[in-house]
């Protein structure tokens, strides 16, 4: 194994079967928040099987060959401490947060879950009811809802527009033998990223980690990252009728990659653009027409591709008006760019995000993480906010020119007669 020091208490354990260890150690903390991150999600799923990579994240809960399902929950939680999964487009991750006492102890648990889980038959039948019940929710959740069907329509041929939570048909075909081999085929341990913030001792950590087998074995060949999307389905526009008080209505494009340098550029844009209420969107929507409560630009990055949209929840009788105002603002972007002061505004504005984002050790965690994840070298805090200071007039008139034209939005909008 080969251990570094990427910089003040910060350090990073690469094994030759492919798992990847990070730690950074925080000064007056006497917490920690620790993390395994598993390269198979969503994005690797056939269609037949949507919703495979999330069942199994609940499936590790229900015991392991050390725990049952009743001291999963316990064990961490009794001394305060959490625990919590996730499934994303790109990966799975599982988290504990503790007292820094009981970092070994979520080392233990962690492992167990993510190596260890006996997927049961006798288990797989109550939990699909609960992510059933999950898929219901969001179907009774319209603005949760239109993000579903916006992805699916942009990406129509990709796994990007696949439901993460996968489709009533596809969870209740699933089995317990598909889970095991969606376990066998992507939890392996080269396929694993774990990190750590806190109060961590980088080599305490390594050696409890070695003790379970997580640097053993020879190299791994980790599976290929999700296939090109191609072309998306752009400048699309499609109508869902719901009976619904609300017009739901997303704008969204197709983008770029995480890996892009031009990301910081995007995210400027979408600041400026509907990043807060000082955005565009905000005071031309909401402030001036009042056409809205809820306005907003977003963005999201993967390993293949991007997103970045829009949402806003109107009136029924005022869709059509909203819908409009904001393809006017979508073209006053993308031909004209942000004025200097904007630019200037969108860069201290992500500065900051930055800045505040980095100021607990879970989101400290979920920065290492995603070094490793995203295949990036480490960079200081410093080096990073100049980057962001080097993005210029130009890349963000290419970037808004390109992205923000109205005829490259998708519409999806959802409400009583499709309105």
């Amino acid at each position: 194994m080969t251990t570094v020091r990427l910089d003040d208490g910060l350090f990073q354990t690469s094994a030759p079967n492919g798992c990847t260890l990070l730690t950074e150690k925080l000064p007056g903390v006497r917490s920690a928040a620790l993390g395994i991150w598993v390269r198979s999600a969503s994005a690797h799923e056939a269609r037949p099987k949507m919703g495979v990579s999330h069942l199994l994240e609940h499936m590790v809960f229900k015991g392991t060959e050390r725990r049952s399902a009743r001291q999963i929950a316990l064990e961490l939680e009794v001394r305060g401490g959490s625990l919590d999964a996730y499934t994303s487009r790109d990966h799975t991750s599982y988290q504990a947060h503790v007292l820094d006492s009981d970092l070994p102890l979520a080392a233990d648990i962690l492992t167990d879950l993510v190596r260890r889980p006996l997927l049961r038959e006798q288990d797989l039948v109550p939990e699909r009811n609960v992510v059933l019940e999950e898929i219901n929710g969001v179907e009774d959740t319209p603005d949760d809802l239109v993000f579903e069907l916006h992805s699916e329509t942009l990406w129509p041929a990709h796994p990007y527009g696949y439901s993460i939570l996968g489709t009533a048909e596809t969870v209740g075909a699933l089995s317990a033998p598909d889970l095991v081999h969606a376990h066998r085929t992507g939890y392996f341990r080269g396929n694993c990223v774990i990190a750590a913030a806190g109060n961590v001792d980088h080599e305490a950590l390594r050696e409890a980690l070695a003790g379970e087998g997580w640097f053993d074995g020879p190299a791994h060949e980790a599976p290929l990252p999700p296939a090109e999307p191609g072309v998306p389905a752009r400048g699309v526009v499609r109508r869902e009728s719901r009976d619904t008080a609300q017009a739901h209505i997303v704008f969204g494009s197709d983008t770029f990659r995480y890996a892009d340098p031009r990301r910081y550029a995007m995210a400027m844009l979408v600041n400026a653009f509907g990043g807060g209420m000082s955005s565009r969107l905000f005071q031309r929507i909401r402030e001036e027409l009042g056409l809205a409560y809820a306005v907003y630009a977003y963005h999201q990055f993967y390993r293949s591709a991007g997103q970045v949209g829009v949402y806003v929840g109107t009136q029924p009788g005022t869709a059509e008006q909203a819908t409009e105002a904001i393809l006017a603002e979508f073209g006053s972007l993308a031909t004209g760019g942000l004025s200097p002061d904007e630019i200037e505004d969108a860069r201290r504005q992500l500065k900051g995000q930055v800045m505040l984002g980095l100021e607990s050790p879970q989101s400290r965690m979920n920065r290492l993480a995603t070094l490793a994840l995203q295949g990036e070298p480490y960079r200081p805090l410093d080096r990073v906010l100049e980057e962001i200071d080097a993005v210029s007039t130009d890349m963000l008139a290419a970037v808004a020119s390109e992205y923000f034209a109205p005829g490259r939005q998708t519409i999806v909008r959802l409400g009583p007669n499709g309105s």
